[in-house]
């Protein structure tokens, strides 16, 4: 299999930290630039279909794209550690958290990054406004995580899961603005220090 992949990109980056924590090591790395916009090269978009990373090529030739279903395939493929729930009840509750984290956390804090990083400007007309109003959205709903964080060591299980890996670097991604939670979410803090000390931190890490 290979990874199609991008350092300073917040998806591929899930991929890898979910890899790391599995100890999934024989897939093959190949690193693609977005800013030299190789992503958008008829080759890479004749194999993924979109001008996105990550993708997943299986030795069959299939090409998986989009972060969480490439995920979900390893977690078939490398069931342990399980990372995606182990019965029916615990499956529910992490996607459940997963929806959250990704429609509160991790789409706004890329559209704040994307429109207010000034090396961002290259690949899209930035909106000092979109970026204001999506870090304010990020601000608020980590009070939800906060509440939760309060009662569980980890956001949707007793363990990490696929939605601990989206949320972090969803979060550490804002390290691009020098962004970081508000010193009142104590527990989101706790948690998030907590995560960036794991060894898979290191594998995920951008450029």
């Amino acid at each position: 299999m290979k990874l199609y992949d991008c350092l300073r990109a917040p998806n591929p980056r899930r991929v890898r930290w979910f890899m790391a924590e599995k100890g999934i090591s024989d897939v093959e790395i190949v690193s693609l630039s977005i800013m030299g916009g190789e992503h958008r090269s008829p080759e890479y978009r004749g194999k993924a279909g979109l001008a996105h990373v990550p993708a997943l090529e299986l030795d069959d030739g299939t090409v998986i794209t989009e972060s969480v279903a490439i995920c979900r395939y390893l977690e078939s493929v490398y069931p342990e550690p399980n990372m995606f729930g182990r019965d029916p009840k615990e499956t529910a509750i992490i996607e459940m958290w997963l929806r959250r984290t990704e429609m509160m956390v991790a789409t706004p804090m890329m559209q704040g990054v994307r429109h207010s990083h000034p090396g961002m400007a290259a690949l899209e007309a930035q909106v000092p406004e979109v970026a204001a109003y999506n870090l304010e959205s990020v601000r608020k709903s980590l009070r939800v995580l906060d509440d939760r964080l309060a009662e569980s060591p980890f956001i949707a299980a007793d363990r990490i899961t696929i939605v601990d890996v989206i949320a972090v670097t969803s979060l550490d991604f804002g390290r691009m603005i020098k962004w970081r939670p508000d010193p009142e979410r104590v527990h989101v803090n706790r948690w998030l220090d907590a995560m960036l000390a794991r060894p898979a931190a290191a594998a995920g890490m951008t450029a």
